[in-house]
């Protein structure tokens, strides 16, 4: 019987969903019929794939549209891409590889720039031409050692900002236009919409995934407008004799002005009978650490790559970007799959950037991948050179590209999906 990958109907969707439980070592039946509902509706079953042997779905893909900040704070648009499975008993078929081709092929053919993951695994996307552009890091804080004043007003409470919890309604209004003015400026932040925001909140929760509601609390600067969102549970735990041990553990925070920044994390590590505060995934260059009296209080307990991208259009995403400096490079980019490949022209400045077809000779050559994880200025070509990883053409070309593509703040994203 062909394994041909294809389009998933509705009827078919709760065996899909089955397979990806099963894809993800979730051994659980198909969902009940209100969360398939539920997700249908939420769902482009044009971007759904699936293949089937015997009737029973034993493969999954599925991809949705998805805008992608780039530095600069221009967005662009991306193909995201979710769900990847193949059944234990279905391995090493090239079910992926020819799912993935379909999904690209489309996306290119939509006029996505870049396509976009979140790798379970690191050594399967790179055959693909996806290279990790942001990376993720997370704090573990042991409060008592901090050396911060319990009694010390949250920065700016004098001048009068404010902290104040609020519930998932609040949450619901007033985090799509925060989230909106982090994405204006932070580089690697993906779109949210507005099922996101509901699922967050606790809204058609599945019953699997055992809902506790959070604390969410806001800040608000002198003028009243909303700066700062943290999202945050805590535990019930004691030690010998009646000490408080409580973890705090931060699943979200949005922050737009530093003010909020510190305010937030001063406020998360005030709270009576905390000890412990996890962060949540942050930017690798978080400034967390340093806000402490002893930055050392905070150890990294996970750092890690995170969003993976692939290019689909050189020029769509190297255009859409801002550069702090001039300069000009000729890259030479193989792309195995014929999706981006081409030499170009890039001639870059700080009022902006043009990237063109050309018969120059080559400064660089690199894969599609090694591009893609240099696009948003958060790797070193001279170090990707050193590994091996792109051929330099001409003397200093890599440290050229360094100069160009460098931003002064880590890509960072926020989410996973």
């Amino acid at each position: 019987m062909s394994l041909d990958p294809r389009t998933v109907s509705a009827a078919e969707y709760p065996d899909w969903m089955r397979a990806v439980g099963t894809g993800f070592l979730l051994s659980t039946p198909a969902p009940p019929e209100e969360e398939i509902a539920v997700r249908l509706a939420h769902t482009d079953l044009a971007r759904v794939q699936g293949v089937f042997d015997a009737g029973r779905c034993v493969a999954t893909f599925r991809s949705f549209a998805q805008e992608l900040t780039v530095p600069g704070g221009a967005t662009v648009p991306a193909d995201a891409v979710t769900a990847v499975t193949v059944t234990p008993t279905h391995r090493r078929r090239g079910l992926l590889s020819r799912m993935m081709a379909t999904d690209l092929a489309a996306a290119k053919e939509r006029g996505d720039v870049v396509a976009s993951l979140i790798a379970a695994e690191y050594p399967i996307y790179g055959r693909y031409g996806f290279g990790p552009a942001t990376w993720t890091a997370e704090w573990e804080i042991d409060v008592p050692r901090a050396g911060l004043d319990p009694r010390a007003q949250v920065p700016s409470e004098a001048d009068g900002g404010r902290i104040e919890l609020v519930d998932g309604a609040d949450v619901r209004k007033l985090g799509p236009e925060l989230h909106g003015r982090l994405a204006a400026w932070q580089h690697g932040v993906v779109s949210r919409d507005e099922r996101w925001w509901q699922r967050s909140t606790g809204v058609d929760v599945p019953a699997a995934d055992a809902w506790t509601e959070p604390f969410y609390a806001v800040y608000r600067s002198p003028d009243g407008e909303t700066d700062g969102l943290i999202v945050y549970r805590a535990d019930d735990h004691w030690g010998d004799g009646k000490q408080p041990l409580n973890k705090a553990t931060v699943s979200s925070m949005i922050a737009v002005t530093p003010v909020a920044e510190r305010a937030l994390w001063q406020f998360v590590c005030s709270i009576d009978w905390i000890t412990t505060v996890r962060t949540g995934y942050r930017a690798p260059d978080d400034v967390l650490p340093l806000l402490l009296p002893d930055p050392r209080a905070a150890r990294i307990v996970t750092q890690a790559d995170w969003l993976w991208l692939r290019l689909l259009d050189v020029p769509g995403v190297l255009e859409a970007r801002t550069y702090a400096t001039e300069g000009a490079l000729v890259l030479d980019v193989r792309d195995g799959a014929g999706l981006a490949g081409g030499r170009f022209l890039l001639e870059v400045s700080p009022s902006g950037a043009s990237c063109v077809p050309t018969a120059r000779g080559a400064d660089l050559t690199l894969d599609v991948a090694e591009l893609s994880t240099l696009c948003l200025g958060d790797e070193s070509p001279v170090r990707l050179a050193a590994l091996g990883r792109l051929d330099e053409h001409r003397a200093g070309a890599a440290a050229t590209a360094d100069v160009m593509f460098r931003t002064s703040r880590r890509a960072w994203c926020p989410d996973v999906f």
